[in-house]
């Protein structure tokens, strides 16, 4: 009747019991008349094992080796869930991600999806079967085993929808949905039914750990509709689309928070052309990920430049901006950690008003410093001190009425 692309997180797989429930979920699904593909991740826990485990025998592990190495925790999970569905009487088979077909770019712990050639996958539908495959990884075309990254297992399941055309796509974790914010920091946020690719991309490339921010921006390239639910019960989840006019109704969709960010200043930065480019090319080749930009106003033939990343990388960025910032004659190089970046996310932000003026004044009147301002057509992005991040969450999310009663 339908093919079906079901996603299941490490949580949902953490235990045999969970993967026993996952399975008789693939069973009602087979019973139902449906094709099946399921994307799974390590079960929980695993991963950081094996990172533990890698640093235990060497203190810095070369990259392609945790690739080999991190691929092992998907793989334990697809055969075992395949054994539990044969074993309740269902047709399974488990595949990795090379065996899916999926060929990514040759970036150890990072690589990106070039190619998908689900030959594997549609012979094994065609016969009946399940199709159990390992998220987080692929191959190069050279037979060398990469992994996707953090999230990587989204991203494995929207790109095998859009391969295989999938009817439908199912994002299982262990939250019904989609939230205005983190529940765990504002008890009171609320489920959303429906959510356009471009406000869940923004959301997701600002800290909500829902969905990976590649894996959203694959579905809205290649127009794969899915849903986020929870594989804890059959309550329906939250749909993800291409925007429409209802959805810019309202002005501001959900709040995001992204902790453990550090911020990098350049003083006195010559003001000359290319200057800006030098830094970030030297940062692009060590393959550090930037995030907000500001330049200060150029006086005395000078500028400051800052930025933010994630904490995680300043010690890979370090020796690179101090050898640029030498190289271009610039002053001192300030690194600050304990920082975080909180978003508020809408597409009706490009039709109404007002959002910044509100934001800034339910944070300044909360006694919240801003040290950024980032904007977006339908986001805007502060940084603050990481210790006040859940009040401004809190804060905002009052401020924009995005509470259940609201």
């Amino acid at each position: 009747m339908a093919l079906i692309v079901q996603k299941f997180g490490g949580t949902s797989v953490g235990n045999p019991e969970r993967i026993r429930n996952v399975a008789r979920r693939v069973l009602e699904t087979q019973n139902a008349g449906h094709s099946v593909v399921v994307v799974v991740s390590a079960m929980s826990g695993v991963t950081d094992g094996l990172i533990k485990l890698a640093k235990e025998v060497s203190p810095h592990p070369t990259e392609r080796e945790m690739d080999v190495l991190l691929a092992t925790g998907e793989q334990t999970t697809i055969a075992l869930t395949a054994m539990a569905i044969n074993a309740m009487g269902g047709k399974a088979v488990s595949l990795t991600g090379a065996q899916a077909g999926i060929i990514t770019s040759g970036v150890h712990t990072k690589a990106k999806i070039a190619n998908l050639e689900p030959h594997e996958v549609r012979r094994f539908l065609d016969g009946g079967f399940a199709c159990i495959v390992a998220g987080f990884q692929g191959q190069t075309e050279e037979g060398f085993i990469t992994t996707l990254g953090r999230g990587g297992s989204d991203l494995t399941a929207i790109a095998i929808a859009a391969a295989v055309q999938a009817d439908l796509c199912e994002i299982y974790t262990d939250v019904d949905g989609v939230y205005t914010c983190d529940p765990r920091i504002v008890p009171d946020a609320r489920k959303i039914d429906v959510i356009a690719y471009d406000e869940l991309l923004e959301m997701a490339s600002s800290g909500s750990k829902v969905m990976q921010s590649r894996s959203v921006e694959f579905a809205k390239k290649f127009r794969v509709p899915f849903e986020v639910r929870s594989s804890f019960n059959s309550n329906r989840g939250t749909i993800v689309k291409e925007e429409s006019i209802g959805l810019e109704n309202v002005v501001v969709r959900g709040i995001s928070i992204e902790r453990r960010q550090a911020k990098v200043t350049i003083t006195r930065v010559p003001d000359n052309p290319g200057t800006a480019s030098r830094i970030f090319t030297a940062l692009a080749a060590a393959h550090v990920i930037i995030d907000v930009i500001v330049q200060n106003v150029s006086v005395s033939g000078s500028t400051d430049i800052s930025f933010t990343l994630g904490a995680d990388e300043l010690e890979k960025l370090g020796p690179v901006i101090d050898r640029v910032a030498a190289e271009i004659g610039a002053g001192e190089v300030i690194k600050k950690g304990g920082i975080a970046k909180l978003s508020v996310v809408g597409i009706g932000m490009r039709s109404h008003s007002g959002v910044a003026a509100t934001l800034f004044e339910c944070l300044g009147n909360g006694g919240v410093n801003i040290q950024m301002i980032s904007t977006s057509e339908i986001k805007i992005a502060v940084i603050i001190d990481e210790d006040l991040i859940e009040h401004a969450a809190r804060l905002a999310h009052a401020a924009f009425g995005l509470e259940k009663s609201s």
